[in-house]
């Protein structure tokens, strides 16, 4: 308990003083959550409290609710279960019930009164993460992963168990007699992270531990990086049609600097389309054409060199042949 309890108060130096607070636990009943759960009751007791979404993806999910229902009543830690407003339904389900279990968690946590939401993400989950982002190709961003602290709203979404491993999690709940779950997703072949899983799983040369420590490198270098591009907006950003001289920066700060100028240009000028994604958009090409001292289109915008620096614009309508 005093492992967790430490690890918890390592996260909270970045909120300041940190009173009485009461913790919102986002349990599902799988063996992490059940014992995220037994720690936190034993570091806070009287003031952890703990919902449980039912995605109402396949059978049986409402009795696995129940079961979280029964052992927080156990432990005397108030429960909610959560359901979605609409089935969740369509392509990218596992991305769309995370959407959805974000939402309903966020609105039940402000609503209790609480700043911070617990979920159970541990190395074994971050090792998973950063294979799967360098499969595909990711940048620094990507890289770092799982984020101990992520704001969601008002309240901050904490990870205190990145530092375990998931044979410790499981093992805590066994010895404890705590009832757990198995989600049978977790073995769908069909999902990238159980593809992962099974090499990880396969392969005893790459040690999970190492690869959740390299995220918590590489999620350091992010921070540098992305307080160095914020102080590079807020002294030369001046919005469309001004110069942005930034042509002497690093290539991955005009990467950030670039997205940053589009996403800002298309909300002042009320461009809509084509959809932009201002964290992962490749703006590759744009860097090479205005590095070239080309003017180039991307995301409904025009950008040209000019002596002041590079100018954001819309772009003009494609002429009809």
């Amino acid at each position: 308990m005093a492992r967790f309890y430490h690890a918890a108060h390592a996260l909270f130096t970045r909120f300041g003083n940190v009173g009485a607070e009461r913790y919102a636990l986002a349990v599902s009943g799988g063996a992490d959550s059940m014992a995220m759960l037994r720690l936190a009751a034993a570091a806070w007791p009287g003031r952890v409290i703990a919902a449980t979404f039912d995605h109402r993806l396949r059978a049986g999910s409402d009795v696995e609710a129940a079961m979280v229902a029964d052992v927080c009543a156990m432990l005397d830690v108030p429960h909610a279960t959560l359901l979605p407003g609409a089935p969740i339904t369509g392509n990218s389900i596992q991305m769309r019930a995370r959407t959805a279990r974000y939402a309903a968690l966020g609105a039940w946590t402000a609503e209790a009164g609480a700043r911070f939401l617990f979920t159970a993400h541990h190395a074994d989950d971050q090792a998973e993460t950063l294979l799967m982002r360098l499969n595909r190709a990711a940048g620094l961003g990507g890289l770092a992963a799982i984020r101990p602290v992520r704001m969601d709203g008002a309240a901050a979404v904490l990870r205190p168990l990145l530092g375990w491993r998931r044979a410790e999690l499981r093992a805590l709940v066994q010895e404890s007699g705590t009832p757990f779950v198995d989600d049978p997703s977790n073995d769908d072949p069909r999902h990238d992270r159980t593809t992962i899983r099974a090499v990880l799983s396969a392969t005893p040369a790459l040690d999970a531990g190492a690869l959740a420590a390299s995220a918590r490198y590489l999620a350091e270098a992010e921070e540098v990086i992305a307080a160095a591009t914020e102080r590079a907006w807020a002294a030369r950003w001046r919005g469309p049609g001004e110069g942005f001289a930034i042509a002497d920066e690093p290539r991955e700060l005009r990467r950030r600097l670039v997205r940053r100028a589009l996403h800002d240009t298309r909300a002042r000028l009320a461009v809509t389309a084509p959809p932009f994604d201002p964290d992962s958009a490749n703006v590759e090409a744009l860097l090479d054409a205005l590095d070239a001292a080309r003017s180039a289109t991307q995301a409904g915008i025009l950008v040209r060199s000019a002596p002041a620096g590079w100018i954001f614009s819309i772009a003009p309508p494609r002429r009809s042949l």
